[in-house]
C-alpha cells in the first residue's frame, strides 16, 4: 500500500513538472522575438550612455574604484523581460536553471546571481526609458482608463512591514482593504498599452488623470468605470480633447448617453483582462520584494513584457461616418 502510494506521488510530481515545462515553452518569447527586442534595448541603451555622459556633470575624482559590468544594460533588461514572461515565479530559479543552462548561447558573459540582482537597479531608469519612448502604443481615439492595486504583504502583517515602512499606504479597492500601490493604466482597443503610473494605495483613481504628463498624448473617448465619475475632472478633459465617458449612476437624473458609449462601457473587459494577464502571467505582484529598487524593477519588468506580448486583448471598433446631425 506504501509503495502505491509513493509511485503514485512521484508520478503527479512528474506530471506537475511536465505541466510547467510545456507552460514555460507556450509562454516563452521565440528566439527571433528575443533578439529583435534585444537589439531595440541595445540601440537605447547606446543612445541613453550618449546623453547621460553628455549632459551629467562629471566625477572631480580620477580614480575608478568599480569596475565595469560585463554584462551590458540591454543583456539585463532582457533577461528581465524573459523572467517576466516564462512563467516562473521566482527569479533566481530562472536565472539558474533556464538562463545559465539552456540560454547560455544568447548570453555568452553572464555573472553570479548576486552581481545579476545588484545590475537590477541600475537598469531602473533606462528600463523605464525604453517602456515609454519605444515600447507603448499610440492613441487611436478609443482608450481605457483603469487602476489595479498591488499588495505588498497581507492585511495581518501590515503592522510588522518594514521594506515598505513609510511608503505604502492602506487603500480600498472593489475586494477590499490593501496595503500597498496602485498601478494607473491606459489602454487603446488593440490591447496595446498607452501609459502608466504608480502611486500609493491611498490615491484617489481620479488623480491621475489630473496630471498632464498622464494623458498627454491621449485624445478622444475615455472609458472609465463609476470610480472616475467627476464633473470637473470632466470639464478639465473635455478643454483637453478628452471625453470621459463612465456609468451613470442611479441620482443621475437627466444625463443622457449615447449607444456607441454604452457599447464602449461594455467593452471595459479589455483593460480587466490586462491586469489579469499582468498579474497571473507577468507576476507584477507579489510579497517577496526586499528593497523598494527591485520592487520598481519588477513592475517595469512586467510591463515591457507584457507590450512584448504576441497575443494581447483586443476588441474590434468599426468606425462609420455619416453626415447626420448629432445633439451631443
Amino acid at each position: 500500500m506504501s509503495v502505491n502510494l509513493v509511485i503514485s506521488e512521484n508520478c503527479c510530481n512528474f506530471i506537475v513538472l511536465k505541466i510547467k515545462e510545456l507552460q514555460t515553452i507556450i509562454a516563452m518569447i521565440t528566439e527571433d522575438k528575443v533578439t529583435e527586442i534585444f537589439f531595440m534595448a541595445d540601440d537605447f541603451c547606446k543612445f541613453f550612455d550618449t546623453m547621460m555622459s553628455k549632459y551629467t556633470l562629471k566625477s572631480s575624482k580620477k580614480r575608478i574604484y568599480h569596475r565595469k559590468s560585463t554584462m551590458s544594460k540591454a543583456e539585463v533588461m532582457l533577461i528581465i523581460i524573459l523572467f517576466h514572461d516564462s512563467g516562473y515565479r521566482c527569479l533566481k530559479h530562472f536565472y539558474l536553471d533556464k538562463v545559465c543552462l539552456h540560454l547560455r548561447h544568447l548570453f555568452p558573459k553572464l555573472v553570479s546571481y548576486n552581481r545579476f540582482v545588484e545590475l537590477e537597479r541600475e537598469v531602473a531608469i533606462p528600463l523605464a526609458l525604453f517602456i515609454k519612448k519605444v515600447l507603448l502604443g499610440k492613441c487611436t481615439g478609443v482608450s481605457f482608463v483603469d487602476s489595479t492595486p498591488l499588495r505588498v504583504c497581507r492585511n495581518q502583517r501590515i503592522h510588522i512591514h518594514k521594506v515598505f515602512k513609510g511608503i505604502a499606504q492602506r487603500g480600498k479597492c472593489s475586494l477590499g482593504w490593501f496595503f500597498g500601490f496602485k498601478l494607473h493604466l491606459i489602454c487603446n482597443e488593440k490591447g496595446e498599452l498607452l501609459n502608466f503610473m504608480i502611486t500609493p494605495g491611498d490615491v484617489d483613481d481620479r488623480k491621475p488623470l489630473e496630471y498632464k504628463s498622464f494623458v498627454e498624448y491621449i485624445y478622444g473617448k475615455l472609458v472609465g468605470d463609476r470610480g472616475y465619475i467627476s464633473r470637473n475632472l470632466f470639464e478639465r478633459l473635455f478643454v483637453d480633447g478628452i471625453q470621459l465617458i463612465t456609468k451613470l449612476k442611479n441620482n443621475m437624473k437627466g444625463a443622457l448617453m449615447s449607444v456607441s458609449d454604452k457599447l464602449l462601457i461594455r467593452k471595459r473587459a479589455i483593460i480587466e483582462t490586462i491586469n489579469d494577464e499582468l498579474k497571473n502571467i507577468a507576476q507584477v505582484e507579489h510579497s517577496r520584494h526586499r528593497c523598494f529598487d527591485n520592487f520598481i524593477v519588477n513592475i517595469l519588468g512586467a510591463l515591457a513584457a507584457y507590450c512584448c506580448f504576441p497575443k494581447k486583448p483586443c476588441i474590434n471598433v468599426n468606425r462609420t461616418f455619416d453626415t447626420q446631425l448629432s445633439l451631443f
